[in-house]
């Protein structure tokens, strides 16, 4: 089973493999730069769990669940 980024804990960083966010969000994200090889890291999660707020190129983004669960990745 791949990791994907819902799995990461806080203050930690893993490697995009790939996303499946389709549509204009998925297009808006690659855009960002959530491309293959980025690193993202857990910056921290909202007080009832979501959104959580993830660092990637050098800035902040929030993102939902489904989102997290769309975007593989491996180890730093």
């Amino acid at each position: 089973m791949a990791r994907t980024a819902d799995d990461l804990k806080l203050g930690e960083t893993g490697i995009v493999k790939k996303h499946k966010v389709k549509g204009s969000l998925g297009k808006h994200l690659r855009e960002m730069g959530l491309i293959s090889g980025t690193p993202i890291k857990f910056q921290r999660k909202a007080p009832l769990g979501y959104p959580v707020e993830v660092r990637i190129q050098g800035f902040s983004l929030a993102l939902r669940k489904e989102e997290l669960e769309s975007i593989e990745i491996e180890d730093e």
